[in-house]
């Protein structure tokens, strides 16, 4: 399909342009020197090209056959040319009805024909002159290094027009009916084309296809970037615990793609320069350590002010870099970020062995010089600049350390610029940020591969919970949220701590309970129509006492039957109350196609406007959670933040959110959500409780 000899045009007219016309053209200027065979059962000519009358006149060897017919008529087409031996076919056609869909669908999985599309702007290769592409393009598209993969075939015509590297093969995979971008991504790691894949996403059907074909590429040392488009959730989505109101659509995708080490970006702009980064740069890199260097002290701050925001650690120079640079350029502090312009007196030579000063430093592991390269530049501007651009090249290829020379605007880059970089290997980026983002990238790709030897990460599992597989026929009985009784006992399962408590129906019983609780106590109202109790006035602390207990169940009837009249209520929760314990939130969301995501953070009633969390895909390692709290503000807190409580151990915490994430996976059929907040950990010894416990059930009830 991407190095056809032979290709058959289904859709081409000789009285209109169509999409098939446009693959003629496109092939026929790129000058590729296979046969074309355009297929027409009326005209005998069309585009200058001999016309086969039928797919059964197409010779025995044809390779590939472009269908840009009504959608109506393309099943029936794809069986006509697996029963002549056609070995694939890509389709331009959109517009199916439900009906036409299904026959194709069932066709091309039963087939022996291979599929692209539907509704896809085809694909371009670069490499072998074969542009299946129905769309004029850009003459300033070259050959390149880096491969594309776009799910919005718009997306790669904005990408073609707007990089300044070369492309190997740009696929638009359109509807993936048979062939899936997993499939091209395995592809190109055989390619010896291409070093670089770009995917534009809009959503990953499979998510074990496309591990294992990003562990394919990582296998051959080939980085792949993605851009997830459609991540905000404009529609609202139907959420009954806090945890699942704190997650967004993109929590799943961002978190399964880091796991892979997938770098990520937001924008175009981000992954042309990521991609740019790659294909060029010759450094390498484990760290993230970032010099900044750059003619102008306004440029400088700003670049570590972007930086830092975006996850880069600004680099702290060596005493002896700092004594190097400053002894040797009067005004300079030697510090980073190092302002060329603001030297009293410098010369070419003495600029340059600061900059080779700093590549050397054992504390840099990174460089951007922040260029003013616009395309737009004046003649003595580029004249003034050209022994700085070229040092920089010099000085990087050398270093043997990532250096990346970034344009601050969005404007394009200057192509004499880009050309004097690129045999140092020195890449010439556009925009600021976008280029710290690429920066970014490529060092934490380049860490992570050390740190694993480019293995992909297993999930972490706990094998098979003999004590929790008898309740999953007692949780199919439920739909919404679980009594506390199961709930406790799916606790109790993976041995997760629980507060002492007991259920109680009366006032009566709620007495006798107290004597082997003890107080204080808390009370809360028992409802499956009740999910946050405290919003109804269904929860009471501070309960000391038998008389108080008395008017506590009196008083919480008579707001929550205010509150929810038509609420049943089965009776009262009781619980110990510890006092002067960390509030902590922990649970999970499900998050199909992938496992669901486990989150933890700071808990308590203010859990949503505080929004303090991290979220992984589970199953989760101890190792991970332990990962996971310490970028929280809770984990600050944990660690003696300011001595507001005693440094405390995160194991046992990080054990409950293993073995939560865990209980995700085993229910992921029968669980939707889980709320468990608070868990309460104590100042000092790390000992926990679980006090709340929400589990949202996917089940009817039976009966």
């Amino acid at each position: 399909m991407l190095r056809p000899r032979t290709i058959g045009v289904l859709g081409a007219s000789a009285a209109r342009k169509t999409q098939g016309n446009g693959v003629i053209f496109n092939l026929r200027k790129a000058g590729f020197s296979g046969t074309i065979i355009p297929i027409h059962p009326a005209a005998e000519i069309i585009d200058g090209l001999a016309v086969a009358p039928s797919i059964d006149a197409l010779p025995k060897d044809t390779d590939l056959v472009v269908v840009a017919i009504p959608a109506s008529n393309v099943t029936d087409a794809l069986r006509k040319l697996d029963e002549v031996g056609i070995g694939s076919a890509m389709v331009f056609t959109n517009g199916f009805n439900a009906e036409e869909e299904s026959r194709f669908r069932q066709f091309a999985g039963a087939s022996r024909i291979t599929i692209h599309g539907p509704n896809c702007m085809g694909v371009i290769n670069f490499s072998n002159g074969v542009v299946l592409y129905p769309s004029l393009i850009s003459d300033r598209v070259k050959k390149g290094n880096v491969g594309l993969i776009a799910q919005s075939g718009s997306a790669a015509i904005s990408l073609l027009n707007s990089t300044s590297v070369g492309f190997s093969k740009v696929l638009t995979m359109g509807s993936e009916f048979q062939v899936t971008a997993p499939d091209y991504m395995r592809w190109f790691a055989a390619d010896d084309e291409t070093k670089v894949i770009g995917i534009i996403l809009e959503s990953i059907k499979d998510p074990d296809a496309f591990a294992s074909a990003v562990e394919t590429l990582h296998d051959a040392r080939k980085p792949v970037i993605a851009l997830k488009v459609g991540r905000s959730d404009s529609g609202g989505r139907a959420v009954q615990a806090h945890t699942g109101a704190m997650l967004s659509p993109s929590d799943a995708y961002d978190c399964f793609l880091k796991k892979l080490n997938v770098p990520t970006v937001t924008d175009y702009d981000e992954l042309i320069a990521s991609l740019e980064c790659f294909s060029v740069c010759g450094g390498t890199t484990s760290g993230l350590r970032l010099g900044i260097i750059g003619i102008s002290g306004g440029e400088t701050a700003l670049a570590c002010d972007l930086a830092t925001e975006i996850g880069l650690e600004i680099a702290i120079f060596t005493e002896e870099t700092v004594t190097t640079i400053s002894s040797a350029l009067k005004g300079a502090t030697g510090q980073n970020p190092f302002d060329i312009g603001a030297t009293v007196q410098h010369t070419m030579e003495l600029d340059k062995n600061a900059i080779k000063t700093i590549l050397a430093d054992p504390n840099v592991d990174m460089v951007i010089a922040v260029q003013d390269a616009q395309g737009a530049l004046s003649p003595s501007s580029f004249g003034r600049y050209m022994g700085y651009v070229e040092a920089y090249g010099q000085l990087g290829q050398a270093s043997g350390k990532p250096l990346v020379v970034v344009s601050p605007s969005a404007e394009n880059t200057h192509p004499q610029i880009f050309e004097m970089l690129l045999p140092y290997q020195v890449p010439l980026l556009r925009g600021l940020r976008s280029g710290l983002v690429a920066m970014r990238n490529f060092g934490q790709y380049g860490a992570t591969m050390a740190k694993h030897k480019g293995a992909r990460q297993r999930p972490a599992k706990l094998g098979p919970n003999q004590r929790a597989a008898s309740l999953h026929e007692e949780l199919s009985r439920f739909s919404g949220p679980i009594p506390w009784e199961l709930a406790a006992a799916l606790l109790s399962a993976y041995e997760i701590p629980i507060v002492r408590s007991g259920f109680v129906r009366t006032k009566e019983e709620a007495l006798d309970a107290a004597k082997r609780i003890g107080f204080p106590l808390v009370l809360k109202i028992a409802s499956p129509d009740i999910p946050h109790r405290s919003d109804v006035g269904g929860v009471e602390l501070g309960i000391d006492d038998v008389d108080a207990l008395r008017r506590a169940v009196d008083h919480m009837l008579k707001k929550v039957r205010a509150a929810v009249p038509q609420a049943r209520i089965d009776g009262f929760e009781m619980q110990e109350q510890l006092t002067s314990w960390i509030e902590v939130v922990v649970g999970f969301s499900a998050a199909r196609p992938f496992m669901p995501l486990t989150i933890v953070g700071t808990g308590g009633t203010l859990v949503e406007l505080r929004k303090d969390r991290a979220v992984g895909l589970s199953p989760i390692s101890e190792p991970e959670a332990m990962s996971m709290i310490d970028e929280t503000q809770l984990g600050k807190l944990l660690g003696g933040y300011r001595n507001l409580i005693p440094r405390t151990p995160l194991d046992a915490l990080a054990k409950v959110v293993s073995r939560i994430s865990q209980l995700a996976v085993d229910f992921s059929d029968g669980l939707s959500e889980c709320d468990i907040n608070p868990v309460l950990v104590r100042p000092g010894s790390g000992e926990i409780r679980v006090v709340d416990a929400l589990f949202i059930a996917r089940g009817r009830p039976i009966g």
